[in-house]
């Protein structure tokens, strides 16, 4: 064998070498390219899933927050309603015609007067519009005085310095009783409930 034969059958060697070393590196790179692709989609997959997840939380936060702001917007609704029906029932105790205020006013006073013994000096106050009202009670009354003005809108306060005793009929009083013992009512019947 010749040598030019022998550098051809080594160059031939070289070639194929190189064409197989070729192939294996397309193989290899193809294979990471595709491995790289998978990757990618998978942390697109991931990245997309976890974006979703962000995005619901998100909505679900904003409606509960739209919710109890609605919720809070419909008890201020409803308070400011109740405060409106309270101010309209003391403005009807504060205008009660002559003869009814008259009425719960004696009534009053003599459940007041009933707390003290017979013997004590007992001052009943009130509404300064109510004075001569008072007045004229008192005087049905032995060891009863007129005492003064109360702010309120009707009724009376009595007290007696002999026992320290102190009873508060006013309307406000009884306003505040009934108005308690009866919110859940009349909520009921103002909102339907």
């Amino acid at each position: 064998m010749s040598l030019d034969n022998v550098v051809s059958d080594i160059r031939d060697e070289a070639h194929a070498r190189a064409e197989e070393i070729r192939k294996e590196g397309e193989r290899r790179a193809e294979e990471i390219i595709e491995a790289a692709e998978t990757d990618a989609e998978e942390l697109l997959d991931a990245r997309e899933e976890k974006v979703e997840r962000q995005i619901e939380q998100e909505r679900e936060q904003a409606l509960s927050s739209a919710k109890l702001e609605a919720k809070q917007e419909r008890l201020e609704a409803r308070r400011d309603v109740l405060q409106d029906v309270r101010a309209r029932v003391e403005e009807e105790l504060r205008t009660l015609p002559e003869g009814k205020r008259e009425e719960l006013t004696r009534t009053l006073l003599e459940e007041a007067a009933a707390e003290f013994d017979g013997g004590e000096s007992v001052a009943v106050y009130g509404r300064a519009d109510d004075a001569d009202l008072l007045e004229d009670l008192v005087a049905e009354h032995d060891g009863v005085e007129y005492g003064g003005e109360h702010d309120c809108l009707g009724g009376v306060v009595v007290d007696s310095d002999d026992s320290r005793v102190r009873v508060n009929n006013t309307f406000d009083s009884v306003l505040d009783d009934v108005w308690e013992d009866n919110l859940k009512d009349v909520s009921g019947i103002l909102f339907d409930q």
